[in-house]
């Protein structure tokens, strides 16, 4: 098979020639797409454009955009050949290009007269536009259009970009453009707005891994079809990434004792991956919380050539898996994993909860951000795992909320609840522990306790005392009417929702019971007033609330309400005649409302 491959080399076109009489071309040059029929993943974009020649709607500016790779400036010098495409029996764009044109070769590199390509990124001024804008003027030397490639046009400055603008609306009619870049947002709308654009999509890994295989025949080598679905995932997407990967593979499986076939294991050496099924070994001890062995697995992936940081990457991926598998069945993995891989996924999502599977993703994601800072990145990523093993047996905060109700029925007893250490990460996540571990009585802060006046624990009353307790940020304020509401925001000292729903609502609806409220918004309300107060009723009461805005008007406000009982309360102590006396012997004397709070504090003077 070496011998075969030394003596001929396929060419981009579909040819072959001797390796002698041409240097050697990289793949990702030597397979870039010469037709529309060569691109792959841009189904959309081809039937558009298809649509748009059949049909003589031909813009005069597109906008190529997508990520590294994917064939933006081919897409662009293809587009090109369409345009100027030309043969003794067409003369006309077309698409559809199954021979050479006059002008095709020339197009495809880049060498056209008529077909100026330029890297914004290194010509970034005005006057680089200003050559553009005068060469638009003048017609093509011998091709049909005159084109113009921008690569990379977001690396234009803001007034090259203004220079362009009047060309660009209305261009000369022999004078198409053709941008492309990776950052589109950073692409003025005035810009995008002139142009037709066109989202190129990264290749799914099934599509690209079999365009690899392809090539890999063509080129006179063997490759097992888990090599090419590793080689197409850490492309991203990307063919020309994926081809620069392969074209390495096969240099670095040349000549070897077993054809030189590419194999999965010299894959992930090239690349510095780990074994997919290590990783799920490594994740089986992590969340078991064997620390000892997860450090020596680790260790041992480290000696074999894989990066520290992109093990992490990896066990981010794999907990990724188990949560898809786990949230939508196995037919979510994806058409990258193995049966073995499917089954291991399917597996640990049966043993881990959703919550935990979601904490280990979070910390996995701030692990891999670390270790790519650190300047020892394989001490990163034993802190990070060492961390996640610690802390992946933690019950999440409601349960810790049901065990401290626990722990304080039993200091009400005097007793204490018995000591109970998880297991493992799995067993916790399936079956947590009733009562709240010893250790956890240990460290509370005896000032989280409520004391009466001797010393003694206070919570001694009935059962809102203790939930009090255990959960102060919940109020114990019934809610039986809008009133009681408003109430409670004042309780918690939120003097601008509480003003909100005395003065510029007006309530529709109330039901307690189901956690529903329905509000009619006054003139000079805030939109927001429906959001805030839900998201604040959900916060202190620990229910779910729904609160609608209703285009029908209910009641009086309460503070209409409020100050009319205010005023009729007045009145009538006037008319009293003791107060009446006291107004007639002294005329200047006024009567004036006792303040709610002055009040309260009255009542507690007394009280005392």
């Amino acid at each position: 098979m070496a011998k075969k491959k030394s003596e001929s080399v396929g060419t981009g076109a579909g040819g072959s020639e001797s390796v002698a009489a041409k240097p050697y071309v990289v793949l990702a040059r030597k397979y870039r797409p010469q037709t529309f029929d060569d691109l792959i993943g841009q189904e959309t974009m081809v039937q558009t454009l298809r649509n748009a020649f059949a049909s003589g709607r031909i813009a005069h500016g597109f906008m190529l955009t997508g990520v590294r790779g994917v064939g933006k400036t081919t897409t662009a010098r293809i587009l090109a050949r369409a345009l100027n495409y030309e043969t003794d029996a067409v003369n006309q764009p077309t698409i559809d290009m199954p021979e050479l044109g006059r002008h095709c070769a020339a197009i495809m590199e880049s060498r056209h007269p008529d077909v100026i390509e330029m890297d914004a990124a290194s010509n970034t001024g005005v006057d680089n536009i200003r050559e553009i804008i005068e060469s638009a003027r003048y017609r093509p030397l011998s091709a049909r259009t005159k084109v113009f490639i921008i690569d990379e046009v977001h690396m234009l400055s803001k007034g090259a970009f203004n220079a362009l603008l009047k060309t660009l609306e209305e261009p000369p009619g022999h004078v198409k453009f053709i941008f492309a870049t990776t950052e589109v947002r950073k692409v003025p709308v005035t810009v995008l707005s002139r142009c037709q654009r066109f989202d190129l999509r990264r290749v799914d890994v099934p599509r690209l891994s079999q365009h690899l295989k392809s090539i890999a025949t063509n080129e006179g080598a063997s490759a097992d079809d888990d090599a090419l679905v590793l080689i197409a995932r850490a492309a991203e997407g990307s063919v020309r990434d994926a081809l620069s990967i392969l074209d390495q593979a096969i240099s670095t499986s040349w000549g070897e004792r077993d054809g030189g076939t590419v194999t999965a294991a010299a894959v992930r050496a090239l690349l510095g991956l780990a074994d997919r099924g290590r990783i799920f070994d490594l994740l089986d001890l992590l969340v078991a919380g064997q620390i000892a062995e997860t450090l020596a697995a680790l260790d041992r992936l480290f000696q074999d050539g894989a990066d520290a940081a992109q093990v992490l990457a990896d066990l981010a991926e794999a907990v990724h898996i188990t949560a898809r598998i786990k949230a939508v069945g196995p037919e979510a993995a994806g058409d990258g994993l193995s049966q073995d891989e499917k089954r291991r996924a399917g597996a640990l999502g049966e043993r881990l909860s959703m919550a935990l599977l979601a904490r280990l993703w979070q910390m996995l994601l701030k692990g891999i951000e670390e270790a790519g800072k650190a300047s020892n990145p394989l001490a990163a990523a034993e802190m990070v795992l060492i961390r996640i093993a610690h802390t992946s047996d933690l019950p999440p905060p409601d349960e810790i909320i049901r065990m401290l109700g626990g722990a304080s029925e039993a200091r009400r007893h005097g007793t204490r609840p018995a000591s109970s250490a998880p297991q493992s990460a799995g067993a916790t996540a399936e079956a947590r522990p009733a009562e709240a571990p010893a250790s956890s009585l240990e460290s509370e802060d005896p000032s989280d306790f409520d004391f009466g006046p001797d010393g003694s624990d206070d919570d001694t009353g009935d059962e809102d005392g203790e939930r009090r307790a255990v959960s102060p940020a919940v109020s114990l304020r019934p809610l039986n009417t809008f009133a009681d509401v408003v109430a409670l925001a004042g309780d918690k000292r939120d003097a601008k929702l509480r003003i909100a729903l005395e003065e510029h609502v007006s309530l529709v609806r109330f039901d307690g019971a189901a956690g529903a409220i329905d509000l009619f918004l006054l003139p000079g309300a805030s939109s927001d007033v429906g959001n805030d107060l839900r998201e604040k009723l959900n916060k202190w009461t620990g229910r779910r609330w729904i609160v609608a805005l209703s285009k029908a008007r209910g009641e009086r406000p309460i503070g209409d309400v409020r100050r009319e009982r205010e005023a009729h309360e007045l009145a009538a102590l006037k008319r009293h005649p003791a107060v009446a006396a006291v107004l007639a012997a002294f005329p200047d004397a006024e009567v004036s409302p006792v303040p709610p709070k002055a009040r309260e504090r009255d009542d507690d003077s007394k009280a005392g």
